[in-house]
């Protein structure tokens, strides 16, 4: 199967969530089981071989991706939260958003000093979530292995926002 295949199963929708954004549809190539294990196979390539020592994803659908990714890879996953939604005590980080800010959270105790820490989305648009997931992981002692997202929108440069942490897509549109 190709990555031009899977980006065949990922459906547009114009004016969603307001008008003049196209957005990307995963849930349709999620719920296709070929094609769903196809693209967590092809992601978890890139990191065979390395030792991750856990796989931070971020609500909501970077949990689906993420959670997957981690069983294949033989790792845990850490959720990474908008603020108030985990029980315990938490490691915040602020982002921007494109109209104003919002916070983000892990438990404090996730992730141990030291350790290998992959971060995972959907998709990558300006960089600011994947920003704030990047601090946490530092915040909390971990190594930022690096950000893996199924779609990246490469127009909007969020991958210059994640530099010097690597940065692998499975799927780019150009907008």
């Amino acid at each position: 199967m190709t990555v031009e295949e899977l980006k065949a199963k990922i459906r547009e929708i114009p004016d969603f969530p307001k008008k003049g954004i196209l957005f990307y549809d995963i849930t349709t190539l999620i719920r296709d089981g070929k094609y769903f294990k196809e693209a967590i196979d092809m992601m978890c390539q890139q990191y065979k071989g390395q030792k991750i020592d856990g796989i931070l994803a971020i609500e909501a659908r970077g949990l689906i991706i993420g959670s997957a990714m981690a069983y294949r890879l033989g790792c845990g996953v850490i959720p990474m939260r908008k603020k108030g939604k985990l029980p315990f005590r938490t490691i915040v980080a602020t982002y921007e958003l494109e109209y104003g800010t919002d916070e983000a959270e892990i438990h404090e105790d996730a992730i141990s000093k030291g350790e290998n820490i992959l971060i995972v989305d959907d998709l990558l648009a300006t960089g600011g979530t994947a920003s704030a997931a990047v601090q946490l992981v530092e915040k909390a002692g971990g190594n930022p292995l690096g950000c893996c997202f199924l779609v990246e929108l490469t127009n909007l440069k969020g991958r210059e926002k994640l530099f010097p942490v690597p940065v692998f897509s499975l799927i780019q549109y150009e907008e």
